[in-house]
């Protein structure tokens, strides 16, 4: 039995600190602690004093379990691990206290809105009177249709709606709708689309100039279009996660999961620069 028990200490000892952890995967996924600072907004100061698992300079437990929250999860660790091992480490949660709302924001929902019946009676009276107005114009405009037809033996019918152009097209064409996004993207500029369809990644874009378009964590399900006169300069933390498209065509085999791709596009491609 005690061997067992000096087996399982001797696995934990070999495991890397908090602090470590965070500062290995921060490196893996190819970002700066400039880049996680402002990402995350937590200073620089603490992301160093963090990394050196010193979480003195947090004010607390419940603002260093927030931070080491948010920094599990810009550099692609699950956050629930670290936290159960600092909780572990420092005898138990803490109890809960009015700072935890600071970094428990995403389990907060708004309370529901109550209906506005003002609003509504109002739009209720406008489409009463609209559909009588209406409906009463109507009405005149048919009478006097009629004895116009029943007086005037030349008078002719309109027009059907449904009469055709002699080259069988619909008299009133519309364009077709678009198939993708940005199938119609300019020929003249690079569009880029990414898409987080599998998972959420950190990202960075910047245009031909070196120009900071945007950076910071893209979630599952959301979505992000750069458009550039001659170049897009890409940074994917989590490449496997992230649908790629590049003037209007798609990107196969972006990356796998986990993987950090440094990718540029210009006008012509979807092959990278």
């Amino acid at each position: 039995m005690s061997i067992g028990n000096s087996s399982a200490d001797a696995e934990a000892d070999d495991r890397p600190s908090i602090g470590r952890a965070l500062q290995q995967a921060r490196i893996s996924a190819g970002l700066t602690v400039d880049e996680v600072s402002s990402t995350t907004r937590v200073r620089i100061p603490i992301l160093h004093a963090i990394e050196q698992d010193d979480f003195s300079r947090c004010g607390g437990d419940v603002y260093a379990r927030g931070h080491i929250r948010t920094l599990a999860v810009t550099v692609g660790l699950d956050p629930a691990v670290l936290l159960a091992r600092y909780d572990a480490e420092r005898g138990g949660r803490p109890a809960p206290t009015p700072a935890a709302p600071v970094f428990d924001a995403e389990r907060i929902r708004p309370e529901p809105r109550r209906p506005n019946w003002t609003a509504a009676m109002v739009a209720a009276i406008v489409a009463v009177v609209g559909f009588v107005g209406f409906t009463l114009f109507n009405g005149g405009a048919k009478s006097t249709n009629g004895s116009v037809a029943a007086d005037s033996p030349s008078a002719k019918p309109s027009a059907s709606p449904s009469r055709k152009l002699p080259s069988g097209k619909p008299a009133d064409p519309k364009a077709e709708p678009s198939g993708k996004a940005i199938a119609g993207a300019p020929a003249n500029k690079v569009t880029v689309k990414l898409a987080a369809d599998h998972g959420q990644t950190w990202m960075s874009a910047k245009d031909h100039n070196g120009r900071l378009l945007e950076e910071g964590v893209l979630k599952q399900g959301d979505s992000k279009t750069f458009t550039d006169n001659t170049r897009i300069d890409l940074v994917l933390g989590n490449a496997g996660a992230v649908r790629l498209f590049v003037n209007g065509k798609e990107v196969k085999n972006v990356g796998d999961k986990g993987q950090v791709q440094r990718l540029s596009y210009t006008k012509g491609d979807p092959v990278a620069g």
